[in-house]
């Protein structure tokens, strides 16, 4: 397929395993695939390497190093040109009971509205110029559906998650019709954090889900796939990957 040829994407994170799954997915059409990391340069060069087509970049620039996401905007400008797609799917959390109030410090709570809140904003604030050259690009926010059901790994995460269904809203209307911006919202994913909880815990949440099963990457792709080609007349929308979980 070759929806995408030509184009350059970025995915924040992409050494993880959702990552790793946009970026097959946005590659295999065609895109030349950009990957940021903060810790692991490995996972990250082995996420390129496994690419379809060439001519991918991974490059250090965590997300809550607002200068290191001017840089980054630099060197895609040298490099490619162009911005169509950014995917902001880096994040963090923490297993905290959401009645262990003590149990959330000030400090854990920051660093995930650090990360995963602003590092998403100054991506986007330093790429809105690249992302607005030519027709005009896209942005995903990767969120969760904890942002809605209050449901997730800690209170702070779930507040985070919220936080960015909501600026994606906001910057949907401050960013058109040059750029659109939407939400991809999972559910629980079969991922490695998914595969460090008990069995018996993730299959309540399959038999809670009408559709059966937890999310695997390769759904929230497809998802990210869709909003970036399909859905042309779409933005300021919150796109669940849940199988109905709310509904169970």
């Amino acid at each position: 397929m070759t929806e995408l040829q030509g184009q350059a994407a970025l995915v924040t994170g992409g050494g993880g395993g959702i990552g790793r799954a946009i970026c097959r997915r946005l590659a295999a059409a065609g895109a030349r695939i950009i990957i940021t990391y903060s810790r692991d340069q490995g996972k990250a060069r082995a996420a390129a390497d496994a690419l379809a087509g060439g001519d991918h970049l991974i490059i250090h620039a965590p997300v809550d190093d607002s200068e290191a996401q001017v840089r980054l905007a630099a060197a895609i400008a040298e490099k490619y040109g162009r911005l169509d797609i950014l995917v902001n799917n880096a994040g963090i959390s923490k297993a905290v009971p959401h009645a262990d109030l003590a149990g959330l410090d000030d400090e854990t709570i920051d660093q995930i509205f650090r990360v995963n809140w602003r590092g998403a904003f100054a991506s986007i604030r330093a790429l809105q110029p690249l992302l607005a050259e030519g027709a005009g690009g896209v942005v995903i926010n990767i969120t969760s559906i904890a942002g809605r059901t209050g449901v997730g790994s800690n209170v702070a995460y779930c507040a985070s998650k919220a936080a960015m269904d909501s600026m994606t809203r906001s910057l949907a209307r401050a960013l058109a019709p040059r750029i659109r911006v939407l939400s991809v919202s999972p559910g629980w994913v079969n991922g490695e954090y998914a595969q460090r909880m008990p069995r018996a815990l993730i299959a309540e949440q399959e038999d809670k889900t009408p559709l059966g099963r937890i999310a695997e990457a390769d759904d929230v792709a497809e998802a990210v796939f869709a909003a970036v080609t399909h859905l042309r007349f779409s933005t300021g929308d919150i796109i669940p990957v849940d199988g109905g979980r709310p509904l169970g």
